[in-house]
């Protein structure tokens, strides 16, 4: 018996160096995920239940139950103004800037004179930050000085339009702005896709005498699902998470109210009610885990069979 365990110790495959690395490799990612992530996320859930302002130390009498979520859902007037908002995001996002991204793919693939140089163009939005984005768009905007009113002019009544503080122009002129940076990543994710495409299958599709169009939307198309899933998937996370360039044109308010700029205005900047603030994250969570189990659920299936 002996023998036998100092025979495995000796032919382990994994020293003690070894072994260490492999720790701190998995240990490392591991610690930064719990406490940036799964930390804080728990906190928020334990804080939505209270009253707790962000000073002082919470005690019994900071518990108000579901007392947070009550009001969200029946006193606080810009939590369904919010929420529409985010839903018109995630539908403009799907309806115009997801088709757009993949028509300039589509174009893009055909390999045309100074594709690079497009493909380099469209594409630069995606490296800037929403932050930047909103800066861009806001002097693009600007009523006076801004590109977009001296190529308009003036309205009838002799006014320049104000984009960006009109409560019913706003959101419009923000999800313009949005669109420039997701349709450039929606092209390249659908390049990606055309690019992995069998040619052969095109080829087949021509001699059984479909057209472009045909071809795309009848043999292309439904070979690039699962880049469909993914950029379904992405676009209704990106509409959910929608905070930067709302919140530097005008912090959220105005009719540019989303639940990621309650969130703050809630919790940091003005109120300084955290619990109330943790309880609008708690519920954007829940909303965020949807698309997210729909994804994992059907590439688990995929994998399965």
């Amino acid at each position: 018996m002996a023998v036998s365990e100092g025979r495995r110790r000796r032919y382990s495959l994994l020293t003690r160096r070894d072994k260490l690395v492999l720790a701190l490799m998995v240990g490392i990612p591991v610690f930064f995920d719990l406490a940036l992530i799964w930390g804080p996320t728990i906190v928020s859930i334990l804080l939505s239940f209270t009253n707790w302002k962000g000073i002082g130390g919470i005690s019994a009498s900071n518990i108000v139950g579901l007392k947070n979520y009550e009001s969200l859902f029946t006193v606080y007037p810009f939590f369904w103004s919010a929420l529409r908002n985010n839903l018109l995001w995630l539908v403009f996002f799907l309806v115009i800037a997801t088709p757009l991204g993949m028509f300039l793919a589509v174009l893009l693939d055909r390999e045309i004179r100074g594709s690079r140089l497009y493909q380099t163009a469209f594409y630069l939005p995606v490296v800037l930050s929403l932050a930047v984005v909103g800066f861009i768009w806001e002097l693009q905007y600007a009523p006076e000085q801004g590109f977009i009113n001296n190529v308009l002019g003036r309205t009838g009544q002799g006014s320049l339009i104000d984009w960006l503080g009109d409560p019913s122009l706003n959101i419009w002129a923000v999800l313009v702005a949005a669109s420039w940076r997701h349709v450039g990543y929606i092209m390249v994710l659908y390049l990606a896709g055309l690019k992995s495409v069998d040619p052969v299958l095109r080829e087949a599709a021509a001699i059984d005498g479909a057209n472009a169009r045909q071809t795309f939307f009848r043999v292309v198309f439904p070979v690039m699902q699962p880049i469909n899933i993914v950029i379904v998937v992405v676009t209704m996370i990106e509409s959910l998470r929608a905070f930067d360039i709302a919140y530097i044109i005008n912090r959220g308010k105005n009719g540019l109210e989303l639940l990621s700029t309650l969130i703050t205005n809630n919790s940091i900047s003005e109120a300084n009610l955290v619990g109330f603030g943790s309880a609008i994250a708690v519920v954007l969570l829940v909303i965020s885990l949807g698309p997210i189990v729909i994804y994992l659920t059907r590439m688990l299936r995929e994998e399965a069979t």
